[in-house]
């Protein structure tokens, strides 16, 4: 019974000092910066860690040739992968700030949050 209780307290002092770093964790999110590139870098799109998109930047080049159509799927591919980087770097950050703390249903909320794989 007493061994329950142990685990018990270490759990909670896990999620304690878990819910202490979140909020340095969010605002270490906006700190990270991605890429995500199409068109073999023609179209460069930048995020953060909160998956906000920061820049877009588009070679003259791609916009001379005139081919809209082409221009949109190679914006919506960069920015794509610009979010997928963000949510990665994310889940790493997450990872860092939790040490290998096993809180039951750490993972569920993370997926829940766009950080790491989806389940």
């Amino acid at each position: 019974m007493f061994d329950k209780l142990t685990g018990l307290a270490s759990m909670m002092k896990q999620a304690q000092e878990l819910q202490s770093k979140m909020g340095t964790f969010q605002d270490s999110l906006k700190e990270i910066t991605v890429t995500g590139e199409s068109g073999g870098g023609m179209v460069k799109v930048t995020a953060n860690g909160q998956q906000a998109i920061l820049n877009c930047e588009i070679e003259p080049a791609i916009i001379e040739a005139g081919d809209r159509e082409m221009l949109e799927d190679l914006v919506v591919s960069a920015v794509n992968q610009a979010l997928d980087n963000a949510k990665q770097a994310a889940a790493e950050k997450m990872s860092e700030m939790t040490g290998g703390m096993n809180i039951p249903g750490l993972q569920n909320a993370m997926a829940n949050m766009g950080l790491g794989p989806q389940n």
